[in-house]
């Protein structure tokens, strides 16, 4: 069953339908203006779409040589010392065509992009669009600004405006999407900005203005900073994703051991990562906060007698205590950041003495284990955790639990 997209991405989607619209229909029913320039940027927009071959799913900015030439050619006023004429709305159709056009083998393939980004492509290409065009036509940029160093500032002002556009956008679709909170999405979209997305806008303006002085050919050259940028990115994604897999391996091992059950680590992991974003954490907070709940119990491997059912929620505050320092220390060892270490260690202590993300971990496992038995339900464990809240479990993160679990479902079984 297909979930209803929200009012707000509907919303986006149907401003970005009609700028298409608008933009392919007027550009097939005057021409296009200055077809040679067009036809190169397109080409570059389609080449910078073929590019997202070996894109890691979940990534921010696939194409960013695509978005960089797309940001060019709506900041463009000159090609070789010549005024270019073409608009806004043709901005918007050589955009959608050349990433359309790089687009088809991926979609033949069934690994086309994700409409959200599309929406927000067009979007914010339009707005960089608007600001720039129209004041070049008109004359009022050169008689203000001229061609000297404001000229570079004024793009590098418009660049990050637009950039903020594009965090503002897709913050605000993810929340109409999980309902998380919009402050922690804005920050996470703005801190990476700080990565990939500076390339492109500085490529983008550098593109601009190296092809307002030495013509088209300018193009190629620029694009290759860009392209090594993005695979040292994507290098980086990988060794991340291969540090996260080893991570979840050796958290199965208490699993494969038989001291927790099968799936165990990964449906805390899991939940504890969708209860820190409704309590507003982000970044690398949620980092260390996944890794903890990947490796909350691996302290159970210094048992001589495993747990029933892995299942620390009915142990004495002392035992538990001591399982989480066991775990703390072998935590230590594997080279992981001091934090996630931390957060192992104390989330056996009483709630008012630990840190956010060690209240977390210790409900949402609680919250596993009551549910893994026979006589509890998701209710009635949800229950036992409210009448927790006088020592054991923080109020407000078994309510974020519980909205979480309301709209994902009635048990874990959602975020497996």
């Amino acid at each position: 069953m297909r979930r209803r997209v929200p009012p707000t991405v509907a919303g986006v989607y149907g401003a970005a339908a009609a700028l298409t619209g608008a933009g392919l229909g007027w550009t097939g029913w005057t021409g296009l203006e200055d077809p040679g320039i067009a036809l190169a940027f397109g080409v570059l927009i389609a080449v910078g779409e073929l590019a997202r071959w070996g894109a890691l799913p979940g990534e921010r900015e696939p194409a960013p040589l695509g978005s960089a030439g797309a940001l060019a050619y709506a900041l463009l006023d000159e090609s070789a010392g010549r005024s270019s004429t073409h608009g806004v709305l043709q901005v918007v159709a050589v955009v959608v065509a050349g990433a359309l056009a790089g687009l088809v083998p991926h979609i033949a393939r069934g690994r086309g992009p994700e409409l959200d980004q599309v929406a927000r492509r067009v979007l914010t290409v339009a707005f960089a669009a608007v600001c720039f065009q129209p004041l070049h036509h008109s004359g009022e940029l050169a008689d203000r600004i001229g061609k000297g160093p404001y000229y570079v500032l004024y793009l590098l002002l418009l660049l990050v405006l637009t950039a903020l556009c594009d965090a503002v956008l897709a913050a605000l679709m993810l929340r109409a999407r999980t309902r998380y909170p919009y402050g922690p999405l804005l920050r996470d979209e703005l801190r990476s900005l700080l990565g990939i997305g500076s390339a492109v806008c500085a490529t983008g303006a550098v593109m601009a203005l190296g092809v307002a002085v030495a013509g088209l050919w300018a193009l190629p050259v620029f694009c290759v900073p860009l392209l090594l940028t993005q695979l040292s990115f994507r290098r980086y994604a990988a060794v991340r994703t291969t540090y996260r897999q080893t991570i979840a391996s050796l958290a199965r091992a208490t699993e494969i051991a038989g001291y927790t059950p099968q799936g165990h680590a990964h449906r805390v992991a899991a939940l504890s990562t969708a209860v820190g974003r409704e309590l507003g954490l982000s970044g690398p907070e949620l980092t260390v906060l996944e890794y903890a709940a990947l490796m909350h119990d691996i302290g159970q491997l210094s048992l001589v007698d495993p747990v029933p059912e892995g299942a620390t929620a009915r142990l004495p505050a002392a035992e538990q205590r001591r399982i989480a320092l066991l775990g703390g220390a072998v935590v230590r060892q594997t080279g992981v950041p001091a934090a996630v270490a931390v957060v192992v260690e104390r989330q056996a202590d009483p709630y008012r003495e630990q840190p956010l993300p060690a209240r977390i971990v210790r409900a949402v496992n609680a919250y596993d284990d009551l549910t893994g038995e026979s006589a509890t339900g998701a209710l009635g464990a949800l229950e036992e955790l409210r009448l927790g809240t006088a020592r054991d479990y923080q109020p407000e993160v078994v309510e974020s639990l519980a909205r979480v679990l309301a709209r994902e479902g009635p048990g874990p079984q959602g975020l497996r």
